[in-house]
């Protein structure tokens, strides 16, 4: 199987929370369902999504949309009908092209309803110099 497409067609999120209030240890919860999956034609199927960042008591955001996939849809659809699951190497696909397009768009609908970022942003710390560096090989630095 292949992803050939991805559509969002409904993007909705609210924020609960006031501004300025601050809520201690947010917790985000992320998850991509697939609700239906429909035979498109016979080497194209079409699996329709939910996906949701949940921020305890302070909001959400909401996005559905589709997936394209192109293979051996009669095995999917067989699969579908017979236990309401994918196989898990589709399954995989199909939620991991479903995270790595929503998170994008999750993180800018949080910034513009001031929501924090749906995943956890990374901590750069800057040494001063002259400060030992408890490494014993050399990375990458940031500045």
């Amino acid at each position: 199987m292949n992803i050939i497409g991805y559509e969002a067609s409904t993007i909705e999120a609210k924020r609960f929370s006031h501004q300025g209030e601050h809520l201690a240890n947010i917790r985000i919860d992320h998850n991509s369902t697939v609700t239906r999956i429909n035979k498109v034609s016979d080497q194209t199927a079409s699996a329709e999504f939910r996906f949701t960042a949940n921020y305890s008591g302070m909001g959400y955001i909401k996005i559905e949309g589709s997936i394209l996939l192109n293979g051996e849809v009669d095995a999917l659809m067989q699969s579908w009908s017979a236990s309401g699951s994918m196989p898990d190497p589709v399954a995989n696909l199909v939620h991991n092209a479903i995270v790595s397009n929503c998170i994008p768009t999750a993180l800018l609908i949080a910034r513009d309803i001031r929501l924090p970022p749906p995943f956890p942003m990374p901590r750069i710390n800057v040494q001063k110099k002259g400060e030992v560096n408890k490494r014993s090989q050399p990375g990458p630095e940031f500045a």
